[in-house]
């Protein structure tokens, strides 16, 4: 049995996913990054590899991808992580076309073929409110668990209009609208609504064609997977897996590239 892995280094969490020849996962790890990205690829791995029940030997070939993906130094090569996505969200959902994949850096949206290759992509610019990072200045302000943060703005009834098109501002903005009596759920709907027309604003950038994938840590907000599916009248696919998409794209490059060391075919 071929045994791959992905390990994915983002820049608030690291991902390792470990696949068998049959393309199923069989391990996985989720870990903070941290200041010392090298370990956090490391412990990523680890973890994955504890999961498996396999040793580090077991797995042939290993790629790195996200903006750390040069620190995964056990690993034997680097591919984007806008190609890792979009591989892993056509392998979990084949009729992906549009990829939505945020994070907490950055957002992007990508334009995907058939067999997972990449069209077209684009990214918000470094200073947009429309990424992790935004709810997590929002989290900061109002002092709500992140987890918690898309489960109280679907309370809202009268969602406030948050203007600020960068995170640095988004805390002043976010305790303005409280100091004027709003309610946080309205304040954070409003919050998710600014994050979603900065989002869907990408992908019409790179045509949005049904299946739309959402990937990334964000997607595990489900007032983020609400008001996009809401504003874009669609229902995206969302899986347990989505956080994990970028180390299973990872992993599944990986194992084309031992297969084909080893001289088997697909």
């Amino acid at each position: 049995m071929i045994y791959t892995a992905g390990v994915d280094v983002g820049s608030t969490q690291t991902k390792a996913v470990i696949i068998d020849e049959n393309l199923e996962i069989v391990g996985r790890a989720l870990n903070d990054t941290g200041a010392n990205v090298i370990v956090a690829a490391e412990t990523a791995f680890t973890t994955a590899l504890k999961d498996s029940g396999l040793e580090a030997d077991a797995i042939k070939y290993v790629i790195g991808t996200g903006y750390g993906r040069y620190k995964v130094t056990f690993g034997d090569d680097q591919v984007t992580e806008i190609s890792c996505h979009g591989r892993g969200a056509v392998h979990m959902f084949p009729k992906t076309r549009t990829v939505i994949d945020m994070g907490g850096q950055d957002t992007k949206a990508i334009a995907v073929t058939d067999t997972g290759e990449i069209r077209d992509f684009c990214m918000n610019d470094k200073c947009a409110a429309g990424t992790g990072r935004f709810l997590g200045a929002a989290s900061a302000a109002l002092e709500i668990p992140l987890d918690n943060l898309g489960p109280t703005a679907l309370k809202a009834t009268r969602p406030v209009r948050i203007s600020t098109t960068c995170t640095v501002f988004a805390e002043t903005e976010i305790l303005s609208w409280l100091g004027k009596g709003k309610k946080i759920e309205d304040i954070l709907m409003g919050v998710h609504q600014s994050i979603s027309a900065r989002s869907i604003g990408l992908l019409r950038r790179v045509g949005i064609e049904d299946e739309v994938s959402f990937t990334g840590g964000v997607a595990r907000n489900l007032g983020m997977v609400h008001v996009l599916n809401e504003n874009m009248g669609i229902k995206m696919n969302v899986s347990e897996e989505s956080h994990y998409m970028g180390a299973l794209g990872g992993a599944l490059f990986a194992m084309d590239r031992a297969k084909t060391a080893e001289g088997v075919t697909a």
